[in-house]
């Protein structure tokens, strides 16, 4: 099996790979109006205020909503699902579930995920599974 892309990172996005490389999933936060946000920018998309700060957040996050595709992609195994999810902190973000079946009857929305990462080349990418799954 062909493996899965590994993104690349760049200046504005490495303090992001350097959380997924600690086992650590870490965004910016507007220090101004305390907003987490994705993805990684110079200044806050709310209040457009240029005092932001990576922080760590707390892994959880719910499904917010998802497709499950059925054609197989370079690295990826059909059937498998593209996810929303959304973080406690506030913010989406794209990615895969994983740990439970690639099914509608197991892909419950606003079930409880928890951030997991899986190698891909020289970076962890995060990934979520069902709270309480073992890792």
């Amino acid at each position: 099996m062909t493996s899965k892309a590994a993104p690349v990172p760049t200046p504005e996005t490495q303090p992001y790979w350097d959380g997924c490389a600690a086992g650590e999933l870490r965004l910016q936060r507007c220090t101004h109006c305390d907003t987490f946000y994705f993805p990684p920018r110079p200044f806050c998309p709310d209040c457009l205020s240029d005092e932001v700060v990576w922080k760590p957040l707390s892994g959880r996050a719910t499904l917010h909503t998802y497709v499950i595709n059925h054609r197989a992609a370079p690295g990826f195994e059909a059937p498998y699902a593209i996810a929303v999810v959304q973080l406690e902190e506030g913010p989406r973000l794209m990615s895969n579930i994983v740990g439970v079946p690639q099914t509608p009857e197991a892909l419950e929305l606003d079930m409880a995920l928890q951030v997991a990462f899986e190698g891909r080349g020289d970076v962890q990418v995060p990934v979520f599974r069902p709270a309480g799954s073992v890792s």
